[in-house]
């Protein structure tokens, strides 16, 4: 199957000074308490985050955790607990950033955030077309790297997808694609 892969992008040198959106899979297990409990999906995440940090990107990172409902913000959806992990593993700050589909804040090259939970977004699920518009302004690049998620129609996995100036698959996905 023949499909862009983001590394040969990031090997043509096309991603210096550019924003990349990666689509992970961040659904990690917690506690009661909030406290992850095994953080796989983490772990094999940072080879795209990393590649595009390398590359001098402006890098931009959303997931879902959860079931939440969109629009409804509870604190038991919120990110933070795996910005802080994924802050630990890359030895780095990762700022979370909320109400974040307008394009309301910055991130520098070479700069690293997390994007609130994507489920709470407002016509996520359904693949909203005003939304995933909104979704494909806010990058240069597109990178897929949520296998897990790969087979859902979604804003943040689909429609941002039809909407980036470029899209491709991120190491996890394209070695999925690999062994089909």
């Amino acid at each position: 199957m023949k499909f862009l892969r983001f590394s040969d992008i990031c090997a043509s040198g096309q991603v210096a000074g550019k924003r990349v959106f990666i689509r992970a899979d961040l659904n990690v297990p917690q506690d009661d308490d909030g406290n992850i409990t095994e953080d796989t999906r983490i772990r094999a995440s940072l080879p795209a985050i990393q590649l595009a940090l390398d590359a001098g990107a402006a890098v931009m990172v959303t997931s879902h955790l959860g079931r939440p409902t969109e629009g409804e913000f509870k604190p038991e959806d919120s990110l933070a607990p795996v910005a802080q992990r994924l802050g630990e593993l890359l030895g780095r700050e990762v700022p979370l950033v909320s109400n974040w589909v307008d394009g309301d804040f910055d991130v520098a090259p070479g700069q690293l955030v997390l994007l609130e939970n994507c489920r709470l977004n407002v016509g996520e699920k359904k693949n909203k077309p005003e939304l995933a518009a909104k979704l494909g302004k806010l990058c240069d690049i597109f990178v897929h790297d949520a296998f897990g998620t790969a087979h859902r129609a979604e804003g943040t996995t689909y429609g941002i997808a039809e909407t980036a100036p470029i899209a491709c698959a991120g190491p996890l996905l394209a070695a999925e694609m690999d062994a089909l």
